[in-house]
């Protein structure tokens, strides 16, 4: 597609977003902070340059939008080829039973099993900061300091946002910016506040801050849980073998249910699948979690 020669950095920016329209928006942040930051750099090295002057100069160097956009999609391509080589070079089909036994040698199941422990100690932050942060803003609203810490809070829910960002796609492999996000330099400082509040986004972080408090209670609770339960049916057997006095017992309530010895293999079985059922249970919701901490965290190009 021919567009115009830009003729500024604004439109330069413009051109890349259209040429990069249905492409992972964390891509695409990821672009536009790339290009701005490129031709900044290029236009305070030549003060005696117009944007015009030095877009031309620079088409070669850096290139025009359209290549650029081209440059980013085969780049992801072979980043996202690179990082799963497993997938890539994997048999087409698999039977049920390796495919159930085969998430013991997944990493994404043990990364998203850490994230869910981690991630109650990120939620307990999360939540405490966006609350704090919050309650104080309002009751500093009428005060002189009020605006100014109003929009250092908002700074730092972005922050924290791309380090959560961070978390996630190192832990549960989505792809996530890893650029700051893209602001509009050539705007006042009072229309970057004004958009700050104004986008989507910053609000949704704090809904998904707040979410994590719910989200990392639950996320422990299961992973806790889940452990402490197939763990303890496998080493049962186990214990009864090293003479452990009383057999393997069941506490149901106020009844104690006794198992006969001979019951040892089914409860070790058992303890095996439940821990392979933890591990798949634990690996989507480290999917499920990815896709609405992008939905929620990512701006939509």
């Amino acid at each position: 597609m021919n567009h115009p020669v830009p003729k500024s950095i604004r439109e330069y920016l413009d051109q890349l977003r259209m040429e990069l329209r249905g492409a992972d928006p964390a891509m695409v942040q990821d672009a536009l902070y790339d290009a701005e930051e490129h031709l900044r750099a290029e236009l305070a090295e030549h003060p005696g340059l117009s944007e015009a002057e030095m877009l031309a100069k620079v088409a070669t160097s850096y290139g025009a939008p359209d290549e650029v956009a081209e440059i980013y999609r085969v780049r992801e391509g072979e980043v996202e080829l690179a990082l799963r080589p497993r997938r890539a070079l994997a048999p087409a089909r698999k039977s049920l039973l390796a495919r159930f036994f085969g998430v013991a040698v997944d990493p994404r199941a043990y990364a998203a099993l850490f994230y869910m422990v981690l991630s109650l100690a990120t939620g307990i932050f999360y939540f405490t900061w966006v609350v704090t942060g919050l309650g104080l803003s309002a009751g500093f609203a009428i005060l002189i300091i009020g605006i100014p810490f109003i929009v250092l809070f908002f700074a730092t829910v972005r922050a924290l946002s791309f380090v959560e960002g961070k978390i996630v796609e190192a832990m549960l492999g989505v792809r996530m910016p890893r650029r700051p996000l893209y602001v509009d330099r050539e705007l006042s400082i009072w229309q970057r506040i004004g958009r700050m509040f104004t986008d989507p986004r910053s609000w949704s972080t704090l809904f998904y801050m707040v979410l994590m408090l719910p989200l990392g209670i639950a996320y422990f609770t299961i992973v806790a849980i889940g452990t402490t339960l197939s763990l303890g049916l496998i080493a049962a057997p186990f214990l009864h073998l090293f003479g452990v006095p009383g057999g393997i017992r069941l506490h149901l309530e106020s009844n104690v249910l006794e198992l006969s010895p001979w019951m040892s293999p089914l409860v070790f079985v058992a303890g095996v699948l439940l821990l392979f059922i933890m591990l798949h249970v634990v690996r989507g919701i480290g999917y499920l979690h990815g896709q609405l901490a992008k939905h929620l965290l990512v701006k939509l190009a």
